[in-house]
């Protein structure tokens, strides 16, 4: 049984708008063994308010954090994204429970840097981050009051990869998968050779787009398998133009 390898694992905060949270969530990563938060967005928390909500044992997680200005550059050497939502709807799934993502992610992390997704505290995350994920979660409450607290629900899906153990042997662990940046990539250039050979409806490009995705991430793609995939398209790409002229 293999556990999670929680050095491999971050946590990213997309726009979060308090500095408590942000401390908040400090504590509980490092709670729960994981010693490594990006945020998205401002960079002018109020450092004291943070630390008092961490408290000094993990002074260490916030003096490490990274910040970015967009998802895409944050999230783009990660090799697995998990996103978390509470709105559901089908262009924004599958979903998965917290405990079977935790399944999922102790084998992932034996070879791949994973990073844990937490929208805005009032909005959450917007389809335009959703689509970068490899796999959504959603957090089960009451119909009564649907509502988390972030670092609530980054402590309730830290907890069950902390708990999870994988069934596989070392020897069957997923190997280490294609970097975020090079499959947005690749989206990118398939994403232009269906639009330039009309198969895409340009009113709603990213209808095709969003199923292709989930095909690529069901296949578990790798680097090379990008590269390949980037190489058909741009002969596919000039032979289009070719048959043109």
């Amino acid at each position: 049984m293999l556990k999670a390898k929680t050095k491999n694992i971050s946590i990213v905060l997309y726009k979060p708008k308090y500095a408590g949270n942000v401390g908040a969530v400090a504590r509980a990563a490092k709670n729960m063994g994981i010693g490594d938060i990006v945020v998205v967005g401002r960079r002018d928390f109020d450092d004291e308010e943070m630390r008092q909500r961490s408290t000094h044992l993990a002074a260490d997680v916030l003096d490490k954090i990274q910040y970015f200005d967009c998802a895409e550059e944050a999230l783009g050497d990660f090799n697995y994204i998990v996103g978390t939502t509470a709105r559901l709807g089908k262009a924004r799934g599958p979903f998965l429970s917290p405990r079977a993502a935790a399944d999922e992610i102790a084998d992932i992390s034996q070879k791949n840097k994973v990073a844990l997704l937490f929208g805005p505290e009032d909005t959450g995350l917007a389809n335009d981050q959703l689509r970068l994920c490899n796999s959504v979660v959603t957090i089960p409450t009451s119909r009564e009051f649907t509502s988390l607290n972030l670092s609530h629900a980054v402590m309730i899906l830290c907890y069950e990869i902390f708990a999870a153990s994988s069934p596989i042997t070392s020897t069957e662990v997923t190997p280490k998968l294609a970097r975020s940046q090079e499959l947005e990539g690749m989206y990118g250039q398939i994403k232009t050779l269906l639009a330039d050979i009309g198969f895409l409806n340009p009113e709603n490009p990213d209808y095709w787009m969003l199923h292709l995705r989930r095909f690529f991430t069901r296949a578990g793609i790798l680097s090379r398998e990008v590269k390949i995939v980037r190489g058909i398209c741009r002969q596919l790409t000039w032979y289009a133009h070719h048959k043109k002229t």
